[in-house]
């Protein structure tokens, strides 16, 4: 699978416009080191009093939980999941530990372990794919969750696999996404009244 090249308009490193989200995937496995390697990426994001709030919970695709987490993907997902090595579910403490506080930035903070997960996947020659496309209830239900977590996110990691592998619907999709120009998406002193 070969990415189209994408061009920033600013100066900035590669590892921002190499990464994207494919969804092909050969079905081969991923070692727990190499997954460990994206944790320990995660990890060092910055959070709100050192909090951390994000957490993760995931199955390989050999394991005994495989199946629990591909029947919480919405049926589109699963066409293409299947052939994933690891399906992660994307969690965050919606309280400081230190004082049982509200952590305003919870989600905000498990945004950025996301990012550093997924910029260390791609790094790695990994495919890492984050989606909203399962249930929520299901997975708080299934996967234990207590109240005080928030699910956020799941996410399918695999090794890049053959476009023509994919259904045919999502083989005209498989390609690195363009962005919004900054002038879209930035406004200095107040909030801009052009945007949606």
């Amino acid at each position: 699978m070969s990415a189209v090249p994408r061009k920033a308009d600013h100066k900035i490193s590669d590892i921002f416009i190499k990464r994207w989200s494919p969804r092909a995937m050969s079905g081969e496995a991923v070692s727990d080191e190499e997954l460990k390697t994206l944790f320990e990426a995660a990890r060092w994001a910055p959070s709100s009093y050192n909090g951390q709030p994000w957490r993760f919970i995931y199955a390989k695709k050999d394991s005994p939980h495989w199946n629990i987490f591909f029947d919480l993907l919405d049926p589109f997902n699963r066409t293409w999941c299947h052939k994933a090595a690891a399906l992660l579910v994307i969690i965050s403490r919606k309280k400081f530990e230190f004082n049982e506080k509200p952590e305003r930035t919870h989600s905000f903070d498990t945004g950025a372990a996301w990012e550093n997960l997924a910029l260390q996947g791609s790094i790695n020659g990994l495919v890492v794919h984050g989606m909203e496309g399962f249930d929520y209830d299901d997975a708080k239900k299934v996967l234990q969750i207590p109240a005080h977590y928030q699910v956020e996110a799941m996410c399918a990691i695999g090794r890049p696999g053959k476009l023509e592998d994919l259904p045919k619907e999502l083989q005209e999709r498989e390609f690195p996404s363009e962005r919004k120009k900054l002038n879209e998406i930035i406004a200095q002193g107040v909030f801009n009244s052009a945007w949606k």
